[in-house]
């Protein structure tokens, strides 16, 4: 390979128009998924404290959100329910006119051209906040997939077009893809959140998700934050099982692992921008430390580059503002 002065790679970074011709990673509208929490009422629409421009909406509002983000070009969103009820063994989150089964079929019957995720897990309809059907302080793990699957089902009845767990239980998948199957949505995606780790950047979520734990942490399952080669295994498991997409959460203190399993597995991938990286970028840009938007492109353009298809990230709108 040649050297200087023959080879100078600035020639290709003088002109704006060459920079973009030859750009590796392209952010595209395509990669984003908006994360939305519904709760009960109407015409409620709270700004989550930790999360400036991220709401807590009541079903009406949520419509009207939703019409919004097709007008931008977003194409997917992934709900979160807060009940007006909860109990030890959560049932709001397999009632079948619950929270998120109520909006779903409100999305479906008043908005096209949206793709509905609906994020399946306990931890928002537990008094005690956890992920589970609880033994003491302890998470029965199959019990607690019984239920999961069931929750998967009411989801998929209601119009869901992608199940996503995220409860990081044991053999979970394979309970769902089961259940969907014997109830007749054997063409429904599972989007598994395969790697997920016991993150501390998950903190304003639990503001908005109403889902703090009434006690201890979620160590017991979700994963070390210290740990790559587990990744491995774990994302390896839930394709085992029925798994058509994975997920690593967060996205960006963990893009090694990202890179790991995109590469070992080429299945599409994605990665959820969770509420600790949106609150860090807002509060700093707020202040004036960075610059708030490029930091925000700089962040996603990272994912992607590590290997994501797909983002969630609070930053969809904006992001698809900037685009257009």
């Amino acid at each position: 390979m040649s050297s200087f002065p023959t080879k100078r790679l600035r020639r290709l970074r003088y002109n704006s128009i060459v920079r973009d011709m030859i750009r590796e990673t392209v952010l595209t509208k395509n990669d984003l998924i908006y994360p939305l929490f519904v709760v009960p009422g109407t015409k409620v629409k709270h700004e989550v404290r930790s999360m400036p421009g991220v709401y807590q909406m009541s079903i009406d509002v949520l419509v009207e959100e939703c019409k919004e983000l097709v007008q931008l070009g977003i194409p997917a969103i992934i709900l979160f329910g807060i009940p007006d009820h909860k109990d030890e063994v959560g049932s709001g989150a397999y009632d079948p006119n619950g929270i998120i089964q109520q909006a779903v079929r409100a999305i479906k019957k008043e908005v096209k051209n949206i793709l509905v995720i609906t994020d399946v897990c306990m931890c928002e309809y537990t008094s005690h906040g956890h992920c589970g059907v609880l033994d003491g302080e302890r998470i029965l793990n199959d019990q607690t997939i019984k239920l999961l699957a069931k929750e998967a089902v009411t989801h998929a009845q209601a119009g869901a077009d992608v199940i996503a767990p995220s409860d990081m239980m044991d053999g979970r998948v394979a309970a769902i893809r089961k259940a969907l199957d014997e109830n007749g949505f054997e063409e429904i995606p599972i989007l598994s959140y395969s790697v997920k780790y016991a993150s501390g950047y998950y903190g304003p979520f639990r503001d908005a998700a109403d889902s703090t734990p009434a006690f201890g942490d979620r160590r017991s399952h979700q994963m070390d934050i210290a740990n790559s080669n587990e990744a491995i295994l774990e994302a390896e498991l839930d394709i085992e099982e029925g798994a058509d997409m994975i997920m690593v959460k967060p996205a960006g203190p963990y893009l090694d692992v990202l890179y790991r399993v995109k590469e070992k597995f080429g299945i599409p991938t994605a990665a959820y921008q969770v509420s600790g990286e949106y609150a860090m970028i807002k509060a700093a840009g707020k202040l004036g430390w960075i610059d708030e938007q490029r930091v925000m492109v700089e962040s996603l353009i990272a994912i992607k580059r590590a290997g994501a298809d797909m983002i969630l990230t609070y930053f969809a709108k904006d992001v698809a503002r900037l685009l257009k």
